[in-house]
């Protein structure tokens, strides 16, 4: 009998002869180059992350953060003890953080590394609820805010906390401080602008708001905190907007939360949320953990997560410094300002945010001028056949028949790169209006950009679909 040879070629192996697994738990083991190889494939669906400006998120990182996330991969973070000097890592970016925040006293400054900006907005907002609660405060709480992220949709529903969301006005797109007071009574833990307002990457008014609050305070005895929602702004206005005040130099605000993958340049991830002083972190959100002998205080909602995150955070922070960031971060703003500019000369558009430093992060908004035979979701699914991913929706409540689109520039996008865009776009405008659509594309149709939470109702669960193979 002859003995039958294994193929030469990985694709001749029997476990690409069929079809991946995709129901029940499989029954046969697989070797690992062929398991691989049908996973690798299956991804090359997915979009090109750096052409994806849409995202918030790190889509670029060099050889040497990855080879300490691939090196980090076994450090638990939150063994602090098996993991001392990752646990030591975290405290300096704490404190590398308070200072570049100005913090009062950074070398005391209580901060945490979470897994995203998420998670550290809502350790900011239980800081505040504990602090209310702990003052005296009955019922149920509340907090104010303008247009928000979905996060603290998702606060106000899980942890019980009213949401007040301050309506549009006129032409203003973000909460007006003028408007806030009358929002706020004696079961307000908070008020929350958004320091990068996720809809079109403009700056919520802080200064103004705390001033707003300042006057409340004066006239009424209300005495409200801020937590600042600095998600992406965090990481770009201490280089490239320096002398906009908007962290710990005021004193109502008691927190920030920041996303390190974000502008922090980190990879997926990693977030950040400081308190002003240790008063403001009340200890019923405090766990002591074991720590070289002793104990460390940790505040999160995850507990096992990887540490390298917070490593490359501080390879970041050593390898560029204040000198490298402001370099780095300008060169977004001066990357955003040519592709706005790109746009204008294209004809049909208004400018919502420029990438002006002083106004918002390094992005661009903006919206159809007049009629020109195509609407934005049509723009954006025909830049997607070039692999562009770029952000059409609605504006939030009051705004809602607006539509804009929104492009996010980060590390790793460069001039020629926005140049390609801009053709791609002029391409796609004149293809739109030689072949105008019969019905126009609808959100749901294009695919949407999802900036708010809907309760599901149970019989409205989505049931899971069953695949062709089965």
């Amino acid at each position: 009998m002859t003995e039958e040879l294994e193929p030469d070629d990985l694709f001749a192996l029997p476990g690409l002869r069929r079809s991946a697994p995709k129901a029940g738990f499989p029954a046969t083991e697989l070797i690992p180059q062929v398991a691989y190889e049908i996973v690798h494939d299956e991804l090359m669906l997915d979009g090109v992350s750096r052409m994806n400006l849409a995202t918030f998120c790190t889509t670029w990182v060099d050889d040497q953060a990855r080879r300490l996330m691939n090196e980090s991969m076994d450090k638990n973070i939150v063994d602090k003890d098996e993991y001392p000097q990752t646990a030591e890592l975290e405290r300096r970016c704490v404190r590398m953080i308070a200072d570049l925040w100005h913090a009062p006293d950074p070398a005391a400054t209580h901060g945490t590394s979470t897994t995203g900006s998420s998670e550290a907005a809502m350790l900011g907002g239980l800081a505040a609820k504990f602090r209310w609660r702990k003052r005296g405060g009955t019922g149920t709480p509340n907090f104010v805010c303008g247009p928000v992220q979905v996060c603290w949709e998702k606060f106000a529903r899980y942890f019980d906390v009213e949401i007040r969301r301050i309506p549009l006005r006129g032409d203003q797109l973000t909460m007006h401080p003028d408007d806030v007071s009358a929002y706020c009574d004696d079961n307000t833990i908070m008020v929350v602008p958004t320091f990068g307002q996720t809809y079109t990457g403009l700056f919520e008014d802080v200064a103004g708001i705390s001033r707003a609050l300042d006057r409340l305070h004066e006239v009424s005895g209300l005495d409200i905190p801020i937590h600042v929602d600095a998600a992406s702004g965090g990481f770009l206005a201490p280089f490239t907007a320096p002398d906009l005040i908007w962290d710990f130099r005021l004193p109502r605000v008691k927190s920030i939360n920041a996303s390190g993958h974000k502008t922090g340049l980190a990879p997926l991830g990693s977030g950040w949320a400081l308190w002003r002083e240790e008063a403001d972190l009340p200890d019923e959100l405090i766990f002591n953990v074991d720590y070289l002998g002793g104990s460390m205080a940790t505040f999160n909602l995850n507990f096992s997560r990887p540490g390298g995150q917070v490593i490359t955070s501080y390879y970041e922070f050593i390898r560029l410094g204040h000198t490298g960031y402001t370099h780095l971060q300008s060169q977004l703003y001066h990357v955003a300002q040519h592709l706005a500019n790109g746009l204008l000369k294209l004809g049909p558009f208004e400018m919502i945010h420029g990438g002006d430093p002083h106004r918002g992060i390094a992005a661009v908004s903006w919206r159809l001028t007049d009629d020109v035979g195509f609407n934005l979701y049509e723009l954006s699914d025909r830049l997607r056949t070039r692999g562009w991913l770029i952000a059409a929706y609605p504006l939030p409540a009051d705004r809602e028949n607006e539509t804009i689109m929104r492009a996010l520039v980060r590390h790793g996008f460069t001039t020629d790169m926005a140049d390609l865009l801009l053709d791609d776009i002029a391409r796609g405008m004149e293809q739109l209006a030689k072949h105008p659509q019969t019905e126009p594309l609808t959100r749901e149709e294009a695919g949407g950009f999802t900036h708010n939470a809907t309760a599901v109702v149970p019989s409205e669960r989505a049931k899971p679909v069953r695949s062709s193979t089965e």
